[in-house]
């Protein structure tokens, strides 16, 4: 399987990790509805898991393997691996972050048919700093030992319970 998916990824790696992205969107959500809300199968809203699954797959996953590539390319500290790592996990959690959680809080709103200015003033600032807490860590694991082509994939694993939390807020 791991071969398979690194042949994909060779071949297609922006299609292959939306695709990842999508269902591990989906995966998140599934787990936030069925293991935090108990929910229960019977009352699962697919359309809920459908929006995470296409926001992951059209949105952050194209996005996050863009953004992943001009890190590696464009933030350099010339003679310092440790510096770029703390460079790189700087402009994530200072520009990606803040924009992507934004994006996401408004493209869930306008999917659900809700207020977009409600939904972020309600839980953008929650969300921000919450991720705060959780990914400047993650990533620096993943600019330091993840290679450049598994980078998504890393972070959708991890984001199974950060999209199962993501998925909870927006809920709320």
């Amino acid at each position: 399987m791991l071969s398979w998916y690194k042949a994909q990824l060779a071949a297609r790696p922006l299609l292959t990790q939306a695709v990842t992205t999508s269902i591990l969107f989906g995966v998140g959500d599934v787990a936030a509805q069925q293991l935090v809300d108990r929910r229960g199968l019977s009352n699962h809203d697919l359309t809920r898991t459908g929006r995470m699954v296409l926001y992951g797959g059209a949105v952050f996953g194209p996005a996050a393997t863009t953004w992943f590539r001009f890190l590696q390319k464009r933030v350099v500290v010339p003679g310092s691996t440790n510096k770029t790592i703390l460079a790189r996990v700087a402009a994530d959690q200072g520009l990606f972050a803040p924009t992507f959680i934004g994006i996401f809080l408004g493209s869930m709103a306008v999917l659900e048919g809700t207020d977009v200015k409600e939904k972020l003033q309600k839980n953008y600032w929650e969300a921000l700093s919450t991720n705060w807490m959780v990914w400047p860590f993650v990533q620096m694991v993943n600019f330091k030992v993840v290679p450049l082509d598994h980078r998504v994939l890393f972070v959708n694993v991890i984001s199974i319970g950060w999209n199962c939390y993501l998925s909870w807020l927006n809920g709320q």
